[in-house]
């Protein structure tokens, strides 16, 4: 990245007069803001003496592990999973992912030769930047966590081939399809046939296809993304993809629901495992859901809803970035259509010194590296901001504060 100069001398009388004001200001996590959860609120009221489902079943009892169907109907074409093969289940789809590793390590996968547990080595790629969560919860078990460069259309597949066809210690691959964290870039139908297609060295490789921002478009353009199971049966790979999403960022976010899709061998093996671990889901959440949103164009209308209160946040980010630093070829950062996330991009060597900076002066920003395996980002260049919980005025205090610190770690290290 070729830089302009900038005054040392005047980024820190900036800086300075920036400390002077005392801010307290949040931007670390892509969590829905109030407003949001409001939205939401009649939630609450449901399911209102209504307990029986579709089906007859009393959601107050045992049983129904699968989830309620006419809830798994209404995510079932925004998940691109038909209805038999989704699995509706508690309140966070990141407690599927830790499942999924968790029974995979403890029960061979269809296709499979033995566990995961039993491997004298188990890795994942991660494309970067990319999920910390989904980095933090691999390395919990020990999983080597290999690095594959995100593009502009998704991860890059030449790497990512070449790898999984030589390692048969690979056993997986992390995706955030759709409006991916933090980049906002949503994966090409190429990049899915060549996920789906590629040979793999390890029988039991499976993408996790965390397809979190299905429905959460900032536009009335809304992106699309290729039909992984269909892709993956299409190669002869049917087993290949795990899918998960959820209700998460779309009603209340610590009380919604999560869903798990696959193929029907894959459905089975994780219907078995399961049945150990739990009797049936809260059915009760999923049936004042069904109620709650009633049908695709229900979620669809919700979620304009959504975007109404967001995305002039995104505006904001992006149009104060604009003003400040232009073609100053000190940054570049990513103008997403949707999801919650911007990924700025400084340059190598400062992130972590602007994230300090901010800190200092009272503006909390997701730590630098976090967007990397092991929370160590190479270059240090990358920044993520999470512009959805703050209210805008915050949000844009936030990033002119965030481009005070930029100046002053870039003039400090000239």
């Amino acid at each position: 990245m070729t830089t302009a100069p900038v005054d040392v001398d005047t980024a820190r009388r900036d800086y300075a007069a920036l400390v002077e004001r005392g801010l307290s200001l949040d931007i670390t996590r892509g969590k829905p803001s109030p407003r949001q959860l409001d939205l939401s609120a009649d939630l609450l009221t449901l399911p209102n003496g209504e307990y029986k489902a579709e089906d007859g079943t009393d959601t107050r009892n045992y049983g129904g592990l699968k989830g309620l169907t006419e809830l798994r109907r209404i995510f079932a074409g925004a998940l691109q999973v038909p209805v038999d093969q989704l699995l509706a289940a508690g309140n966070s789809s990141l407690e599927l992912m830790h499942d999924a590793v968790v029974q995979a390590l403890l029960s061979t996968l269809p296709g499979g030769e033995r566990r995961w547990a039993d491997e004298p080595r188990i890795a994942m790629l991660c494309p970067v930047p990319g999920y910390d969560r989904h980095f933090a919860l691999a390395e919990r078990f020990g999983i080597e966590l290999i690095q594959v460069p995100m593009t502009d259309e998704g991860p890059d597949m030449d790497v990512v081939e070449r790898l999984v066809a030589e390692d048969a210690g690979i056993k997986g691959i992390w995706c955030v399809p759709k409006y991916s964290n933090p980049t906002g870039v949503t994966f090409s139908d190429e990049v899915a046939r060549r996920l789906a297609a590629m040979p793999t060295a390890a029988p039991d490789f499976r993408i996790f296809w965390d397809n979190a921002y299905a429905v959460h478009h900032l536009t009335d353009t809304e992106a699309e993304v290729a039909d992984i199971l269909a892709l993956c049966a299409e190669a002869g790979n049917g087993d290949r993809a795990f899918v998960f999403g959820s209700t998460s960022k779309i009603t209340l976010a610590g009380a919604g629901v999560g869903f798990f899709g696959a193929s029907a061998a894959n459905i089975a093996w994780w219907s078995g495992v399961l049945a150990k671990r739990t009797i049936g889901p809260d059915k009760v959440n999923q049936l004042r859901h069904a109620m709650f949103l009633k049908d695709a164009d229900g979620v669809r209308a919700h979620m304009r809803k959504h975007a109404e209160i967001i995305a002039p946040k995104f505006a904001a980010v992006d149009r104060i970035l604009t003003e400040e630093l232009g073609d100053s070829g000190l940054a570049t950062w990513t103008k997403p259509t949707g999801g919650y996330f911007v990924s700025l991009t400084v340059p190598e060597g400062t992130a972590k010194e602007i994230v300090r900076l901010a800190k200092e002066a009272g503006v909390a920003l997701t730590p630098a590296g976090a967007t990397h395996p092991y929370g160590d980002d190479p270059k240090d260049a990358t920044i993520r901001i999470a512009p959805t919980f703050p209210v805008l005025e915050e949000v844009e205090e936030a990033v002119r504060a965030l481009v005070v610190c930029l100046r002053l770690a870039v003039a400090q290290t000239a």
